[in-house]
């Protein structure tokens, strides 16, 4: 037993190698979990006695359980084997199909990323570009929301900021999960849109099994209690109005709602900005008729310079407003009592609250008064925008011609301020925000 045995040395690289790979995943990665889950733990509970409405355990499970736990629900199970049955293929063939579409989907969240990093850039990025408003009045009706509820916030979708300005807003009550589309799968922005709590939808699938393990998910979140975020239109507005809006979302939170379970809260929020970062882009889109970005890198990067260097030169200034409003909160327990689990009418229900609440900000209101192309002295466009904001206008209507007159959107003449016809679709795209407010006689200024 005490004999010499003599081994090649790539032998003995090669079983020191699986020595140390068995060490490490039965005794030392074991023991790192179990220090940072201890440590999560412990950051979640600092986090959640400051807020509204505290972190549920849903959102805190392990990736991997959560995965294991969707593929093996029996409605996920029940769409594997009509897969299997449909395309002729073997049902384990259709479970590791489901498999992966539940990998893709399932986030991963952490709280240190989240409240840590995400919060604190947003609060930072909303600042840095924009005088933030938001309609303090509205706070009451939120804070009568049951605490046990699911919230979920559907918002009008305008720009990219959208998904900074929200969570930045609402980090004093919660932690939001959104669903977010094909743009964020790329490395490395994938992983990070995962830690905060995201999860991906491939928004034109087509596969049953997909949408099945999709709606799965989306029912399981809510019946958890994760408060949600979702953009009702699909999509970016290409030309600055209300789109209609698309259930499937929707439909998924509708049809799975236990009704004996906690109730679901819809709030509508109405997002506006004196100036779109993307309006160009999404004008273009829009004229082209085609759903397809064309801004390039280099533009962007141009961008990107010209803004770092007004900022270290002390010339930078806000691009305007963005506000926020929030419409009268909607329980889906009410809703379905009254009406019906109906997502269609509860779509137009929430995107006729998110109209009504929409803010009125300087650029866009006289971008209206003036999308005719006639001339208007100050005094005439006051008169005129006091149909659509009946407060401040005086104070709306000189911030707003500033602004637009800073971009070369109307000009100054002898009869008054004129659009420009060559910015004729700007002016329209931000026009548009609002056209609905002075055609119903209603708005919500701020």
């Amino acid at each position: 037993m005490s004999g010499t045995v003599q081994i090649p040395i790539w032998l003995f690289l090669l079983i020191l190698a699986f020595a140390t790979i068995t060490f490490a995943s039965h005794f030392l990665f074991p023991s790192v979990r179990w220090f940072l889950r201890r440590r999560m733990e412990r950051v979640v509970t600092r986090i959640n006695e400051r807020l509204e409405r505290p972190i549920h355990p849903f959102k805190l499970a392990r990736r991997t359980d959560m995965i294991q736990r969707l593929v093996y629900d029996p409605q996920v199970t029940e769409a594997i084997v009509d897969y299997a049955r449909e395309q002729g293929v073997r049902e384990d063939v259709a479970f590791e199909k489901a498999r992966d579409y539940a990998r893709e989907i399932v986030p991963s969240f952490s709280a240190t990323a989240y409240f840590g990093f995400a919060i604190r850039a947003a609060r930072w990025l909303s600042r840095s570009l924009y005088e933030v408003r938001l309609n303090r009045a509205d706070r009451g009706a939120l804070a009568e929301i049951d605490p046990q509820a699911t919230v979920v916030y559907v918002i009008n979708h305008r720009s990219n900021m959208d998904y900074v300005l929200v969570t930045y807003l609402a980090a004093e009550s919660s932690a939001l999960a959104y669903a977010v589309g094909e743009w964020a799968r790329v490395w490395p922005l994938s992983g990070l849109i995962r830690s905060m709590g995201a999860y991906f939808i491939r928004r034109k699938s087509r596969d049953d099994l997909y949408r099945r393990v999709l709606a799965r998910y989306v029912a399981m979140a809510t019946a958890g209690g994760i408060n949600q975020a979702m953009f009702p239109e699909g999509g970016l507005s290409l030309d600055g109005a209300l789109a209609p809006p698309r259930v499937g979302l929707l439909k998924y939170i509708v049809d799975g709602w236990d009704a004996e379970g906690r109730d679901v809260v819809f709030v509508p929020v109405a997002l506006n900005y004196d100036r779109v970062l993307e309006d160009r882009v999404l004008i273009a889109a829009g004229q082209s008729g085609e759903r397809r970005f064309r801004g390039k890198l280099g533009e962007a990067l141009a961008f990107l310079g010209r803004h770092v260097w007004l900022r270290i030169t002390g010339r930078f200034r806000r691009f305007g407003c963005a506000a926020v409003s929030f419409g009268p909160p909607l329980g889906l327990r009410d809703f379905v009592r009254e009406r019906g689990r109906r997502p269609e009418a509860l779509a137009a229900l929430l995107m006729g609250r998110i109209a009504e609440a929409m803010p009125v900000l300087p650029v866009p209101l006289v971008a209206q008064v003036l999308r005719d192309g006639r001339a208007r002295s100050m005094a005439e466009i006051t008169a005129a925008a006091e149909g659509i904001a009946p407060r401040d206008t005086g104070d709306l209507v000189q911030a707003g011609i500033a602004g637009m007159l800073t971009r070369k959107l109307i000009r100054e003449t002898p009869e008054g301020y004129q659009m420009l016809p060559e910015q004729a679709d700007a002016v329209h795209f931000y026009a548009n925000s609002i056209a609905h407010l002075e055609l119903s006689g209603s708005a919500a200024a701020q």
